[in-house]
């Protein structure tokens, strides 16, 4: 599993190619009489703004620990893994990554709760339009993806306080041996 998150991190172009298949999957089961094609090529268009994040995220992540995709990947395997780096230049491009990812993540409320609702009033939207294999097939999505969201960034945050925390506690243990 860990291979597959590090190729994938690594790999912009397979997350996308595995976000609009599964997408698209889930467009046709829930309106099964349309076509494959039409689908994927609605899905793929829904899924440039997503990309355009997915980049910009990507670069100022870049930008702020100074160094390469490669280097973003083993920075991110050490916040999963809660492995700290020796080195001062890593673990300080560490930091700033944590750092970044942590100020990311000060309205993660606020966006739960807006994407709650955005999620509640489509499926509304669709009980009142469609039939009702649309309307359970989008109230099982509106349940299950944000409590999917919810845990994913929860158990995110644990691992980027954890590594902030023993960041900070090293630099102390540092500061200490030096005096």
């Amino acid at each position: 599993m860990n291979r597959l998150h590090t190729f994938l991190t690594r790999n912009l172009w397979a997350q996308v190619a595995l976000s609009v298949l599964g997408a698209s999957a889930l467009v046709l089961l829930i309106s099964p009489g349309e076509s494959p094609t039409a689908v994927l090529i609605r899905v793929a268009f829904s899924s440039l703004g997503g990309v355009a994040v997915l980049l910009a995220v990507r670069r100022k992540e870049k930008r702020a620990t100074g160094t390469d995709t490669t280097g973003l990947v083993t920075l991110d395997g050490r916040i999963r893994s809660g492995d700290v780096p020796t080195d001062p230049a890593e673990r300080e491009a560490l930091r700033a990554l944590v750092a970044k990812r942590l100020h990311r993540t000060r309205n993660r409320p606020w966006a739960l709760a807006f994407l709650v609702l955005l999620f509640g009033g489509v499926t509304v939207l669709t009980a009142l339009t469609a039939g009702p294999r649309e309307t359970i097939g989008f109230g099982i999505l509106a349940v299950t993806f944000p409590v999917w969201i919810y845990f994913q960034g929860r158990k995110q945050l644990r691992r980027l306080h954890r590594m902030r925390e023993a960041l900070g506690e090293e630099e102390r243990g540092v500061t200490q041996h030096a005096a």
